[in-house]
């Protein structure tokens, strides 16, 4: 067992001990709920998981090995019976829906932008079947190796718009989040996105974690700071530390330094009722079920402190 792999068992025995049962009362401000892939991809295992810490709620990427905008209709009704008969909620449905280079403005461009309409179109349809009105999407990246070209920013308003328009006809929110590599990576690129989008069905997932690796801000407070409360719409929880090289790691919750009380503390006074997820995006021993495991009982002890 390496020093790492001791460590991260010991905190986990730790959080284990701390933490007790929190009320429905309780977890029901918080609609707190986890990325089901992040437990493990058969869906059936994940809700088992969802149940053992009362959590009521799943943010649904992969089902069954794939994306879930690949998987036919048909799974995509068994996955909601099994939501159902479990009383879980889909909190938000994933997409990779414009993460992708933003591709030339010519004919070959425009084909790869008719692929991401056809996309679209299919979330539309799951996340119907699925009871949720949130789909989760991105603003294209830049090459790797390169920086954001600035002057690209209208063209990508100007698609997010259209996507917008579309999600209006069928009564969907988009959820855009900030991601690395992506021209919407931190918390000021993503006010300037939403300022000049002003439009009530674009919201933003806010993920502060990847506004940290991205080189923003400290995202809680400072970042938090630039964002209008009232755009957010759906918050990816995780938490990061830096490395001496300067890059950053994904790690435990309350083994990093993103500062979860404050941020739950300040979403609340503003009156947030939208929905939490735990993206846990590291493993313990391999594990994104251990690991999954340890941050949502951290979560929950963050949750105490609130």
């Amino acid at each position: 067992m390496t020093k790492r792999t001791r460590r991260q068992f010991l905190s986990l025995a730790m959080v284990a001990v701390a933490v007790r049962s929190l009320s429905a009362a309780e977890l029901s401000k918080f609609r707190l709920g986890v990325t089901t892939d992040e437990i493990d991809d058969d869906l059936r295992t994940a809700i088992h998981f969802l149940h053992r810490f009362g959590l009521q709620y799943a943010e649904v990427r992969h089902l069954w090995g794939k994306y879930n905008t690949a998987q036919p209709l048909k799974k995509i009704g068994e996955a909601r019976k099994l939501l159902d008969e479990h009383r879980i909620k889909t909190s938000i449905l994933d997409t990779s829906f414009f993460k992708v280079d933003l591709p030339a403005d010519n004919a070959a461009g425009h084909k790869v932008i008719d692929q991401q309409w056809a996309l679209l179109d299919r979330a539309f349809v799951r996340a119907r079947i699925l009871g949720t009105d949130k789909i989760r999407i991105f603003a294209f990246q830049y090459a790797k190796g390169t920086r954001p070209d600035q002057k690209q920013y209208p063209r990508i308003i100007e698609l997010l718009k259209e996507a917008v328009r579309r999600a209006r006809q069928e009564r969907m929110r988009l959820a855009l989040e900030n991601v690395g590599r992506s021209y919407i990576a931190t918390a000021r690129d993503s006010a300037r996105i939403l300022k000049a989008i002003s439009d009530e069905r674009l919201g933003l997932t806010w993920d502060p974690n990847n506004s940290a690796a991205s080189g923003g801000v400290r995202p809680f407070p400072e970042g938090y700071r630039l964002l209008d409360p009232a755009r957010i719409i759906h918050v990816h929880l995780r938490d990061y530390r830096h490395l001496p090289s300067g890059k950053t790691e994904w790690c435990g919750v309350g083994q990093g330094e993103f500062d979860h009380v404050g941020q739950f503390r300040a979403l609340l006074k503003f009156g947030y009722r939208e929905t939490f997820s735990l993206e846990t995006h590291f493993r313990i021993d391999g594990s994104k079920a251990k690991a999954s495991e340890f941050s949502t009982k951290a979560l929950l002890k963050k949750i105490e402190e609130v």
